[in-house]
């Protein structure tokens, strides 16, 4: 009988949907930025606090950017770094790195400044586009930045909306200019050189949730392609969508989705800060977007904000939700304020450029994040080897084979390796998620391989129990980690962290604690109900909204 691989049941529901694969296309973000400039140039590219960039506009900025970067020095080899929060000089330091050939690095603005020396030392940066507010912890963060490190650029906030230019720091090694200066001064013109679709285009760094953070390089071919979940099941329309997401950049998804949209000669609502909920849905109530991308504790936060009734959905086309899973609450509650036959989970990770799976939205199955997109491949293999294929039904590791799979983590060949395999005859990406495969060819998602518990010889999905905890309306939100069961070695010890709803926290925790653990044993098996059960102020997150789990393990 043939394996799941094999049969592909996936693609009978692309037939039915009437999607198939793309064709790769190997040209670089710059050139189709100047192929929009010329032929719809008046068109918006970007809208940011109330002021919009024309496609002709943002060319033209990116050309006197690349121009400047040359200028000092930049070539081909070198690594130019984006760290500033969502303002439109990161997008246009994409274009100009993507016209110029060479590789750029999202750093976060949040990194302390020995986190930011590890990456500028990882990486290789020779160029860091900084936003000004960020200088003293550049240049006075008590710690030398590497020698790579040759010229900073401040950006502000204010450059594109009138106010007076900072002025510029000072430092006895390293070369540091205004960005509104350097544009002034450099030419308007500038072409796209040639690049290859196998050259990197942005070395994307992973959450480091394991050890230190590394360098995922992404190609040209993977990121300017990486458009499946956005337009194979609702296809863009020439004549102009509207895009908005508050993913950072320097995430991959919030990049990801800049690149689409630039692509597709959409207009990308830029979003400076993702907590601001206000702000967000002032500047969509204003966009009326056709596309939204965000993670599902953005998504609880607009339900809950009176604002967000202000806003026009009508023109809703597909609503995106990544990083974590919806519950079913939420899920509920969503498409009563958006609509129904929008919302479409996706999953994929910062090494698969980042989007492999997706849940069409006119098909989509509220338990399963969905379908392998068209072009990639997705298999379940056993945990403990990753060589055999697991029977349909059964969980295992997700792997994916494809075009969006990374070159590899830079400079980390052994690491590499254990993430990206042979197998099959393929290049696989190991992702280190668990989950199943259903007789449709739909991905249900059980957990992170480092987050599945063993309690008794049995695996415990810490998702499987959040999900269900979230049913009961005084918890705000849970997380589930193991710690290491001492008696009996090989298990973990069930633990269970709890954020009360506001209206909750007077109550006492023992009466809250002994509705939980009889909740848990009428609705889980025995081995998966928590054996310890902690109450703390705040669940904390990632930047992105995901549970952070390793802080609460440290």
């Amino acid at each position: 009988m043939a394996s799941v691989l094999e049969q592909r049941p996936w693609e009978a529901v692309h037939r039915e949907l009437g999607v198939s694969p793309a064709e790769y296309d190997d040209r670089p973000l710059g050139a189709y930025v100047e192929i929009h400039a010329a032929e719809r140039g008046e068109r918006n590219a970007l809208r940011y606090m109330g002021k919009v960039i024309t496609y002709s506009q943002l060319n033209e900025q990116a050309n006197r950017l690349a121009n400047a970067l040359v200028g000092l020095g930049v070539g081909r080899r070198d690594v130019i770094g984006f760290h500033t929060p969502n303002i439109p000089q990161y997008i246009i330091a994409m274009v100009a790195v993507s016209k110029i050939g060479c590789a750029g690095s999202g750093v976060s603005p949040l990194l302390t400044a020995s986190e930011l020396a590890y990456q500028v030392q990882d990486a290789g940066i020779s160029v860091l586009l900084s936003f000004d507010q960020l200088a003293p912890r550049v240049l006075e963060g008590g710690v030398e930045m590497p020698a790579s490190l040759k010229t900073l650029i401040f950006a502000g906030a204010g450059d594109y909306l009138g106010a007076p230019a900072p002025a510029v720091p000072e430092h006895a090694s390293i070369a540091c200019h205004s960005y509104r200066a350097l544009l002034a001064a450099a030419s308007p013109e500038y072409s796209q050189q040639p690049v290859s679709g196998d050259d990197t285009f942005l070395i994307q760094y992973t959450g480091g949730t394991t050890g230190r953070p590394k360098g995922a390089e992404l190609s040209v071919t993977t990121l300017l392609n990486n458009i499946a979940p956005a337009s194979v099941y609702r296809p863009f329309e020439l004549a102009g969508e509207r895009v908005a997401t508050a993913f950072p950049y320097f995430h991959i998804a919030g990049s990801a989705v800049s690149i689409v949209a630039l692509r597709e000669a959409a207009e990308a609502l830029v979003l400076p800060d993702p907590r601001d909920v206000e702000h967000i849905c002032r500047e969509m109530a204003a966009l009326r977007p056709t596309r939204l991308v965000a993670v599902p504790t953005l998504y609880q936060m607009l339900i809950a904000n009176p604002l967000s009734q202000e806003i026009d959905f009508s023109e809703l086309r597909t609503a995106m939700s990544g990083a974590a899973p919806l519950t079913a609450e939420t899920r509920k509650d969503l498409e009563a304020l958006i609509g129904e036959g929008v919302l479409s989970d996706v999953f994929g990770m910062t090494e698969t450029g980042p989007v492999y799976i997706s849940n069409p939205p006119q098909r989509a199955k509220a338990d399963a994040v969905g379908l392998p997109v068209p072009g990639a491949l997705v298999a379940i293999v056993d945990v403990e080897t990753g060589n055999d294929e697991m029977p349909q039904g059964e969980p295992g590791e997700i792997i994916t084979a494809g075009p969006h799979v990374m070159k590899g983590y830079l400079n980390l060949p052994e690491e590499s390796a254990r993430a990206v395999r042979e197998w099959r005859g393929q290049r696989w990406m190991y992702t280190g998620d668990v989950g199943y495969m259903d007789e449709e060819g739909y991905v249900h998602l059980s957990d992170r391989a480092k987050d599945m518990l063993i309690v008794g010889g049995f695996k415990v999905f810490s998702v499987e129990v959040e999900d269900k905890l979230a049913s009961l309306d005084f918890i705000a939100q849970s997380a589930l980690i193991g710690t290491p069961d001492e008696a009996r070695p090989g298990n973990d010890i069930v633990n269970l962290y709890v954020e009360l709803e506001q209206e909750a926290r007077a109550r006492d925790t023992t009466e809250l604690e002994a509705e939980i653990l009889a909740y848990c044993r009428d609705n889980l098996a025995a081995y998966k109900v928590p054996k310890r059960i902690h109450f703390i102020d705040q669940i904390p997150l990632t930047p992105v909204g995901k549970l952070d789990k390793k802080a609460l393990r440290s």
